[in-house]
């Protein structure tokens, strides 16, 4: 199995892990078949081992009411972390989606069918020919969502609240995006997003 195959599954398996159906527009898919093609990317996450510290000494502090184990929190921050800066995803926003879409539960099913921690819809798996990966597995999902929300910030220029609406299969309303921006001021913050367009 190739690495950029790999990704490039878990990618799409993302892409629409809110929205209840496929997307409807041709070209929107193709697009987002296109992005998640040319994003892989193997980098570390952490700049040096001062900032991996801090960062995950906090986090954990702060992800302790949803996940007991310190093992398992530290594990589970440092996938996130590496998913969200393959995607240019500030990791905090990442964080503040999977609060708000499956309070960090791995086996969370949505009623339309979405899957894992950040809810990835599991028709992509198919859709990039990849239909045995497993969506429960932290690494899929991360890697799905992560890209699928990369791919929609970009589309809508970085506007946060369209490119998470789109996310979530709710362009046009501000109801979800405003929900993670509650979580993420709440619970994740730690410096300044652009949530204001």
């Amino acid at each position: 199995m190739r690495w950029s195959a790999l990704t490039t599954a878990l990618l799409l398996t993302f892409l629409a892990p809110f929205a209840a159906s496929q997307p409807e527009d041709p070209e929107e898919r193709a697009a987002l078949r296109a992005f998640l093609d040319q994003t892989i990317n193997s980098a570390d996450s952490f700049a040096d081992r001062y900032d991996a510290e801090v960062w995950l000494v906090d986090m954990s502090a702060r992800l302790e009411r949803y996940v007991k184990d310190s093992g398992k929190r530290l594990l589970l921050l440092r996938q996130v972390h590496a998913a969200a800066a393959r995607a240019s995803l500030p990791p905090e926003l990442v964080l503040a989606v999977i609060e708000v879409e499956s309070h960090f539960d791995r086996f969370a099913i949505s009623r339309v069918g979405a899957q894992g921690m950040m809810q990835v819809m599991p028709f992509w798996k198919n859709e990039i020919g990849r239909a045995d990966d497993n969506l429960t597995m932290n690494l899929t999902n991360f890697e799905y969502g992560c890209r699928i929300l990369q791919f929609y910030l970009q589309r809508e220029e970085g506007d946060l609240h369209r490119g998470l609406a789109a996310y979530n299969g709710s362009l046009g309303s501000r109801r979800y995006s405003n929900k993670v921006y509650q979580a993420w001021s709440r619970h994740w913050r730690t410096g300044s997003l652009p949530w204001s367009r």
